[in-house]
């Protein structure tokens, strides 16, 4: 796209110069194509930075226009091109009804101000045609050199009066879009409203210049014309760089940079820039470095004193310093954090900085889901540890100083009939710490795979267990997270359907489809309604492997619990 107004730019301003030196080597004909190439220019400046930005590309149109209407007057002069010219030259109408009549209603960024405006735009946009087209055919010269499309007779008395009757409109519009302008500048806080100023001025003026020119070809000496023209030519888009650079609508600055204090236009940065220029930091960092860096990119990309993210649960990472209340809040992650600014540097908060806080809010709220995600991983962890040192304090180790003490009753009493007691008590020490160690990782899912690990799970269950899986699944090994993860995922899924659903049998299905590995544990249990955030954290541990986790439940139906995790080859 930047590729493309650079290559617009060049055929205007390319044109123009062309046209303008073909027509004469006069100092009003210099002029004439510098201050034409003030359009293109612009257009070219803005897309360069935000190519997304209508109004820029409307300027390039324009510039276009007037670029090939001059060429086409130069060539009639200069060359025999004929109807290729005419044809260009034409193209000044096109020209008349951008500048005059678009680009004043749709300053700043390229879009009606309402919906009210488009009956306005239809009508701009049809005289517009019939003006240019009615200028191609015409029995006017609109150069020196004689019309060769042109019409006789009735059909080209048509054009003619289709012609006149199409600047006389586009006279109108250009009043309406002018009064449009003061209204919209009525209504607008005062830094916009200087800037509309600066854009009616610029109307007013071109509007003006160009009745001056009418009047002058009617009659006036070209001296004066040459004046109307250079006026109806430059005003409007010098105002618009005026309106642009110095009020910052589109975020175009005017500054002095580097030693030799040239001047320079320079762009605030895109929020896809800025997170491009992000992205090697925060690819890498903690939840909470992402966040305080996109408190900086906010705060840089919207221009104000202070930016801050802040959590529900707590936690806030602020850029800058907070020396003044807050300008604008947004909402993220779906509540689980908000996004606020503090009052920008200079100026006050326009609909484009609404819409760049917006589209910042998307990467804010998947930086605080990742992180809310981590916190309730930390969380599930360390309840994890919690229930592995309860279990070993209440259970195997009282277990463990039972046992010693009976063996030093057994060996201070000589009693032999007390060691198979003592035996019998060492083995089932034995079989809990084999079932804390099942809760941790358990060998058979090292060693035998994941579908092995189920069935050896299933086959100690009271329950009838059947394990279906899918050919070829025994024998494929996948990292040990994912196997691990479906792993406890189905045994949780059996213990609950064994504690609370009073199942008669359960059927659990591993199978692998669409780069998938997934797990399914079916009850026939009593059912019942499962709550938000079922299975929880087992939920947390799936998700950050890029999977997901089902619970449906029919009450009186049973249970079903699907889980998934992403296995590719």
């Amino acid at each position: 796209m930047r590729a493309l107004a650079g290559a617009l730019a060049l055929l205007a301003g390319v044109s123009l110069v062309a046209g303008a030196l073909m027509e004469g080597n006069a100092p009003g004909q210099w002029a004439f194509a510098a201050l034409g190439l003030l359009t293109p220019f612009l257009g070219w400046l803005i897309t360069l930075r935000r190519p997304d930005v209508k109004y820029g590309w409307l300027l390039l149109a324009t510039a276009v226009c007037l670029g090939l209407g001059a060429l086409g007057v130069g060539l009639s002069l200069r060359t025999d091109a004929g109807a290729a010219a005419r044809i260009l030259s034409s193209l000044f109408m096109a020209y008349y009804a951008l500048q005059w009549v678009f680009l004043p209603m749709l300053f700043p960024d390229g879009r009606l101000p309402s919906r009210r405006w488009r009956p306005v735009a239809w009508i701009a946009g049809v005289t517009g045609v019939v003006y240019t087209a009615s200028a191609v055919v015409m029995p006017l010269d609109l150069s020196a050199a004689p019309n060769p499309l042109a019409l006789s007779g009735p059909s080209g008395l048509a054009a003619l009066i289709a012609n006149a009757l199409a600047q006389l409109i586009m006279l109108i519009l250009t009043v309406v879009a002018l009064v449009g302008l003061v209204v919209r500048a009525r209504r607008a806080d005062p830094a916009e409203r200087r800037a509309y100023l600066w854009i009616i001025g610029g109307s007013a003026v071109g509007l003006g210049g160009f009745v001056l020119v009418l009047v002058s070809l009617s009659g006036g000496s070209w001296g004066f014309a040459a004046l109307a023209i250079l006026a109806a030519l430059g005003s409007l888009p010098a105002a618009i760089g005026v309106a642009l650079v110095r009020y910052q609508l589109l975020d175009i600055r005017l500054g002095i940079r580097g030693s030799r204090l040239s001047l320079v236009f320079d762009m605030r940065p895109t929020v896809s820039e800025l997170l491009s220029d992000l992205s090697p930091a925060l690819q890498d960092a903690e939840p909470g470095e992402q966040l305080a860096g996109l408190a900086r990119a906010v705060r840089e990309g919207l221009d104000v004193r202070w930016a801050e993210v802040s959590l529900k649960g707590g936690g806030n990472f602020l850029a800058g310093a907070k020396d003044g209340a807050a300008s604008v809040r947004e909402g993220v992650a779906g509540g689980l954090g908000e996004l606020t600014v503090g009052p920008k540097n200079q100026g006050r908060f326009s609909a484009e900085d609404r819409r760049l806080l917006h589209a910042f809010a998307v990467p804010v709220g998947l930086a605080i889901r990742s992180a809310a995600l981590a916190t309730r991983l930390v969380n599930a962890q360390e309840a994890e540890r919690r229930r592995l040192e309860r279990n070993l304090h209440d259970g195997v180790q009282q277990q463990l100083v039972a046992l010693i003490a009976g063996l030093e009753l057994a060996r201070a009493s000589g009693d032999a009939e007390m060691l198979p007691p003592l035996r019998e008590q060492a083995r089932q020490t034995l079989d809990d710490l084999r079932e804390l160690a099942t809760g941790i990782h358990p060998s058979v899912l090292t060693q035998g795979g994941l579908v092995e690990a189920v069935e050896s799970r299933g086959a100690r269950l009271p329950v009838p267990t059947t394990v279906l899986a899918d050919p070829g699944l025994r024998a494929h090994r996948f990292p040990d997270e994912v196997e691990g993860a479906l792993y406890f995922t189905v045994s949780e899924a059996l213990a609950n359907a064994l504690k609370h659903a009073a199942a008669a049998k359960i059927l659990v299905r591993l199978s692998r489809a669409g780069g998938r590995l997934q797990a399914e544990v079916a009850d026939d249990g009593r059912g019942f309604d499962p709550p938000p955030g079922a299975l929880g954290a087992l939920a947390d541990r799936l998700s950050a492997l890029g999977g997901g986790l089902k619970v449906t439940s029919t009450i009186g139906e049973g249970t079903t619990v699907s889980a998934w995790v992403p296995a590719h080859e």
